[in-house]
């Protein structure tokens, strides 16, 4: 099995990116040949945005060369590829792009068909819904593997306990590595030989990965849900420290060992039209549990569930009232 593997969280980071290092390792350990491109710094919550490739700037990469001693949190870069050195696991790239460029360079400029499959992730807390499905860098990732016509999988840790144990990590690997390669689901409408494009898959970390029986896992659909305020106003007397409700690691990441929330000092230009990245996230992580459609992805996240989502790589359509296309063009009237 060859594997892209990649992610929004960037390099190994304890706060930002905690389980990309051992992730890797579970996936060499099935002997996978696994190649690593990564964003060379943290791109959550870019889903959306015009920037999932960059069209108009120079994507910089270099090499980088994990270290096995220090959890892949040290190691050397070079601009040129060079032999490993003594403790150092392999051989990755960090691009100075988005998590949709990694995967396009990584498949067509870096490895050309070469891979198999597509992971991304991974991710720092859940992208359960559609509020987080289509602002996640992770699925981002995915899906734009998927439009590659190459299978493709997002991977989504979901933060429940704060801090999360270290003894939960381990198995939510192991399970997350049940890979879905022998069991790869079709659909008619698939870009790929009629199969499913991509997958979500989100774990939640909980005591229940300790079990004997371990978690449940069930096939799921996404959650419709949307989101209300994301962003504050803010002035020059607005203190920034510590005032962010959620980690730009993601929507449940934790939020007291937030990178970048040193008080910043503003200009007297700032004025009521200055706006500062503040999610409202409660009722996103927290829903009323009746507000949870059964069979959803949030619904099995909330009742301490892995979830399984086929996807398609392609906004949803509407279903048609009527198939006759005569039925479905438009009478202009003069």
């Amino acid at each position: 099995m060859r594997v892209l593997l990649t992610n929004d969280d960037g390099p190994p980071n304890e706060t930002t990116s905690p389980y990309i290092f051992a992730f890797y390792n579970h996936l060499t350990a099935f002997g996978w040949d696994v190649k690593v491109v990564l964003p060379s710094s943290q791109k959550s919550w870019i889903g959306k945005s015009s920037k999932s490739f960059h069209i108009t700037e120079i994507t910089k990469g270099r090499y980088f060369y994990p270290t096995k001693d220090s959890g892949g949190l040290v190691g050397e870069t070079s601009t040129t590829s060079r032999p490993l050195k003594d403790g150092e696991i392999a051989e990755w790239i960090l691009l100075d792009s988005t998590p949709s460029t990694c995967a396009n360079v990584g498949l067509h400029n870096i490895y050309p068909n070469q891979i198999d499959l597509v992971i991304s992730g991974p991710n720092l807390g859940r992208n359960t819904s559609s509020a987080f499905a289509l602002s996640s860098g992770t699925i981002g990732a995915a899906l734009d593997g998927s439009l590659s016509k190459i299978r493709s999988i997002a991977v989504s840790y979901g933060t429940i306990v704060h801090p999360t144990p270290k003894t939960y990590v381990e198995p939510c690997h192991l399970l997350a590595c049940r890979h879905l390669w022998s069991n790869w689901g079709k659909d008619e409408g698939g870009l790929r030989s009629g199969e499913v494009d991509f997958y979500s898959v989100n774990i939640p970390l909980v005591e229940g990965l300790l079990s004997n029986e371990g978690l449940k896992v069930a096939w799921t659909s996404m959650w419709r849900n949307s989101y209300g305020r994301l962003f504050k106003t803010v002035s020059s007397t607005t203190p920034t420290t510590g005032d962010q409700s959620a980690s730009a690691a993601g929507p449940d990441a934790p939020t007291t060992d937030l990178p970048n929330t040193e008080a910043k000092s503003t200009t007297s230009e700032d004025g009521p039209l200055t706006f500062k990245f503040s999610p409202a996230m409660d009722g996103l992580i927290r829903p009323v549990e009746s507000s949870l459609p059964v069979g959803s992805d949030g619904w099995a996240i909330s009742k301490g569930w892995a979830s399984v989502t086929p996807l398609r790589a392609s906004f949803a359509e509407p279903v048609q009232e009527t198939q006759d296309i005569e039925d479905r063009i438009w009478k202009m009237k003069l």
